[in-house]
């Protein structure tokens, strides 16, 4: 058994909740506990760049998995890797890139285990295109508590394959995974962002955007009137101009302290939205660009989830489905103006019709849009509640990745196969996530 440490509080990114657990890490991928030996209750942890409690076990043990940070094999005419779970997304750019491969599929941080995306089924700016990253994952071996070690895939172990992706770490401990890369030619971006003014045009640009493998939306929610919904569609492909990849450097930049909970005000706010969108002069702007600011632009930041405070904060994410798409995300942004809150971080973004492997997936076609919004004490909530009744009522979900607040009628009605994957969770594996929308204890 490895050792423990003893934490008075583990965070997730949005550092809300706050869980008293104990820590163990695992540096070798035989050295999984089981049997008496094993504690009550245990998650694997990577990064834990959840923004909820997802990743979080109050009371119990989190299974660290940093230690297993090794590659295994590259197969470089394929671009099959193989790597233990605690491999970051970064520690694959960093290999592959210079290398002329890619990332399938990336979310907006590049400081994300491969356990972490598979767990989650992470999705990026083309899943219109190329759906989420469980479909890029060949196979990898799942341990469980009783000492079973069975790799999984689409032809071996298929169920427990189907409800590990994404199945928010709760059917064991994913010690390694292969993982297919794309072929690059270069390390740049061809980059376009367009302005556009309001929900009916983000839609236009979208349809006719939709050969583009990249895109997403940076949206003002604050300005009401003719500025409402507005915001700045940008997308990007791959250049093709061969060149050297070089290898990226780790940001030195840094958030050193929790920012006091009046910086983030709906003035502060306003006036960073009027500022970005006018920091692109022209109507349609096109350039080349690295990968990192397309991809990763907070990333630049260490710790910049200290601007929203010691309070921390909650993100939304919802994907409405094509059906109330349009009006229902009108209503949802609408909602969020008259609440009185306001978010900088907002995106919008259009999902496509590629099914994942996993049974319990986030993305499915419509719209979804996600933004983050500082915790303030009696109105934060209510408001979080209100938007997530109104996903239900849409007939859409939320991102079990990013939430903190579903209730357990509208995760039951959001996930429906939530029992199927009951079966294939292992008895020793739980998380607050989990215990708070399905009262298991």
């Amino acid at each position: 058994m490895p050792a423990k440490s003893k934490q008075p509080v583990f965070e997730s990114w949005g550092r809300y909740p706050k869980v008293d657990c104990h820590v163990a890490p695992l540096f070798w991928r035989d050295e999984f506990p089981r049997g008496t030996r094993l504690p009550p209750a245990v998650l694997a942890v990577g990064m834990g760049r959840s923004y909820g409690d997802v990743c979080l076990l109050e009371g119990g043990t989190l299974l660290s998995t940093r230690g297993l940070d090794r590659f295994l094999h590259f197969e470089p005419s394929t671009g099959l890797l193989r790597c233990e779970s605690g491999v970051t997304l970064a520690q694959i750019l960093q290999f592959a890139v210079p290398r002329g491969w890619f990332l399938p599929v990336s979310p907006g941080t590049k400081y994300v285990s491969v356990g972490g995306a598979i767990a989650n089924d992470i999705h990026g700016k083309n899943h219109h295109i190329a759906g989420s990253f469980g479909s890029y994952v060949p196979s990898f071996e799942l341990v469980r508590s009783d000492g079973a070690r069975m790799v999984c895939s689409a032809r071996q172990n298929t169920d427990f394959y189907c409800a590990t992706i994404g199945g928010m770490g709760l059917t064991g401990l994913i010690t390694w995974a292969e993982v297919q890369l794309r072929p690059i030619a270069s390390r740049k971006i061809r980059y376009e962002g367009i302005k556009f003014s309001g929900i009916d045009e983000f839609l236009s640009l979208s349809s006719s955007g939709n050969h583009v493998e990249y895109t997403v939306a940076w949206i003002d929610c604050i300005s009401r009137g003719r500025n409402f919904a507005r915001g700045i569609y940008m997308q990007g492909d791959h250049s093709e101009i061969i060149e050297p990849k070089n290898i990226s450097r780790e940001p030195h930049l840094a958030v050193p302290f929790d920012f006091p909970g009046w910086v983030l005000n709906r003035t502060s706010m306003r006036i960073f939205n009027e500022l970005y969108y006018r920091k692109q002069l022209r109507h349609h702007a096109t350039r080349l660009i690295d990968y990192e600011p397309f991809f990763y632009p907070l990333d630049s930041i260490l710790h910049w989830n200290r601007i929203y405070g010691k309070r921390g904060f909650l993100q939304f994410q919802c994907v409405i489905p094509w059906r109330y798409g349009r009006d229902g995300i009108v209503a949802i942004l609408e909602t969020i103006a008259d609440s009185g809150l306001a978010s900088f971080l907002a995106v919008l973004k259009v999902m496509g019709d590629r099914p994942s492997p996993g049974l319990m997936s986030f993305p499915q076609p419509g719209i979804t849009l996600a933004l983050d919004i500082a915790i303030q004490p009696g109105v934060t909530f209510p408001l979080f509640d209100r938007l997530a009744e109104m996903t239900r009522e849409l007939g859409g979900r939320l991102y079990p990745a990013k939430d903190a607040r579903m209730t357990g009628p509208q995760f039951r009605a959001f996930y429906p196969q939530w029992r199927q994957l009951s079966e294939y969770r292992d008895p020793a594996f739980t998380s607050s996530f989990w215990e708070r929308v399905t009262g298991d204890a």
